[in-house]
């Protein structure tokens, strides 16, 4: 009887070993931001409405045509007068950078940042376990990864990765390679380092769809410290809870919509199309269809499945209006019922306000996108960490919130994840000496006031001011 108890208690014993080992690893797996920093160039390199017109006029391949382009452009982009440019632009190399410039805008926010991030945390470069770099227009020769590894001496045990190519969507791509290490290691500390580099990549051509970039892209960074120690997770900001990828690449319109090429005279740029938007729209609702099951309530989803069901009998029926698009967004699904903040690509005016329109977001909720887009402009994949750190300035995260990021980037790619907020959260990060001057009365942009008179010039007799 004693040798069957054993028998019969030593199975069990192990299956309560193994399952107590399974919730011990998915512990151990989870993904924990400690601490993050946005970069806040000098103000030296502060581009304002008269220093945009000077570089604009350095521009010889431009004619009154595309001067009136570019004024459309740049005053309905939602871009004010206090955003970065890389220092080329001020010495007035623009269209003929040195590899050096690029490596220099690179190292200048690296060390600001890295080393802010870490002081703050109490964590020497030498606990440093992984480290993800994402910049997706400098290739340089050693890596980005390996200077960061020489500057701050890191051990040479780390595990390094450089992320090119990504385009604005690199943040979340970068986290997800993170996420899936700390699947295989215990108590780690990564370093996610992203940016753009822009000192190579001014366009000097006259064509539309490659001088837009110049309007909108502006220089900036973020280094984010994370951690899959359970041990830390009251001192952590931020907890991982899903990640969702979309990639469209096998469509060629849509991987055609953004990309890096030469125009006509060889003079390389970066292409936005005019099916760029059409191909966000189809790849984030590709995206929202995964993640939306993730992360709202049952009686949310519930509500989708009836809508759903409804609207796609009604197609059999032929009531339905003819090519109306499926899927969360044209289902009336409430985001947030299961998301309390909305942390948006900052890739244009038009970008925030379609992602606003699909989700039906207030401008409470656009606001942290609105006033990082004003301010700092389009900072390519850092751009999300400015709304967040915007939203923390503004003392809106409070512990169990939870934060949607959305981005979009090259490929075509759309990715999005959701954080919960571990502790009330109220740090000013690159917000925190002017956040109380945000929202601004207006939003104008000062451009049409002191260029508006070009709309009225004739191309025949056309001839910039020298004191404009």
């Amino acid at each position: 009887m004693e040798l069957f108890s054993l028998l019969l208690i030593v199975p069990i014993l192990y299956l309560f070993f193994i399952l107590w080992k399974w919730v011990n690893d998915l512990r151990d797996q989870q993904c924990y931001i400690l601490d993050y920093q946005c970069h806040k160039p000098s103000d030296d390199r502060m581009v304002g409405t008269e220093f945009c017109g000077e570089v604009i006029k350095r521009n010889k391949n431009l004619g009154l045509n595309e001067y009136k382009f570019l004024l459309k452009a740049i005053v309905s982009s939602g871009i004010g007068e206090q955003t970065y440019a890389p220092r080329v632009m001020f010495d007035g190399r623009e269209e003929c950078p040195k590899l050096e410039d690029g490596i220099s805008e690179m190292e200048e926010f690296f060390y600001d940042s890295i080393g802010k991030v870490l002081s703050r945390a109490g964590i020497s470069p030498q606990e440093i376990d992984v480290l993800v770099v994402n910049v997706s227009m400098l290739a340089a020769v050693p890596s980005l990864s390996s200077r960061i590894i020489n500057h701050y001496k890191m051990r040479p045990d780390i595990k390094s990765f450089d992320l090119a190519g990504m385009g604005c969507s690199a943040s979340l791509i970068s986290l997800d390679i993170i996420r899936n290490v700390f699947k295989s290691y215990k108590n780690k500390f990564t370093l996610l380092v992203t940016s753009e580099s822009l000192s190579q990549n001014w366009y000097s051509g006259n064509d539309r769809s490659m001088i837009l970039a110049n309007c909108l892209f502006r220089s900036g960074g973020c280094a984010i410290l994370l951690t899959n120690n359970k041990a830390l997770k009251h001192q952590a900001m931020f907890k991982l809870k899903c990640l969702v990828r979309t990639h469209h690449g096998a469509k060629d319109e849509s991987y055609g919509c953004c990309i890096q090429k030469e125009d006509d005279q060889g003079r390389m740029g970066f292409h936005l199309s005019k099916s760029l938007p059409k191909a966000a729209a189809r790849c984030f609702v590709d995206n929202l269809k995964v993640i939306t099951p993730k992360i709202l309530p049952v009686r949310e989803l519930l509500h989708f499945m009836v809508v759903s069901v409804v609207k796609k009998w009604n197609l059999r029926l032929g009531s339905a209006p003819e090519g109306a698009p499926e899927g969360p967004i044209k289902a009336g699904v409430k985001f947030k019922s299961g998301v309390d903040h909305f942390c948006i690509h900052t890739g244009a005016k038009a970008v925030i306000e379609g992602i606003g329109g699909s989700l039906n977001l207030s401008e409470y909720d656009l606001e942290p996108a609105r006033m990082t887009l004003h301010r700092y402009g389009n900072t390519s994949a850092s751009s999300l960490w400015y709304v967040l750190a915007y939203m923390e300035a503004k003392k809106r995260l409070k512990k169990g919130n939870r934060v949607l990021m959305i981005s979009f980037g090259a490929g075509f790619k759309c990715n999005s994840c959701v954080w919960e907020v571990v502790r009330d959260l109220g740090d000013g990060n690159v917000w925190k000496d002017e956040i109380d001057s945000f929202p601004p009365k207006s939003l104008l942009n000062p451009f049409m006031a002191k260029y508006g008179w070009i709309q009225d010039e004739d191309p025949t007799t056309f001839k910039f001011p020298d004191d404009s």
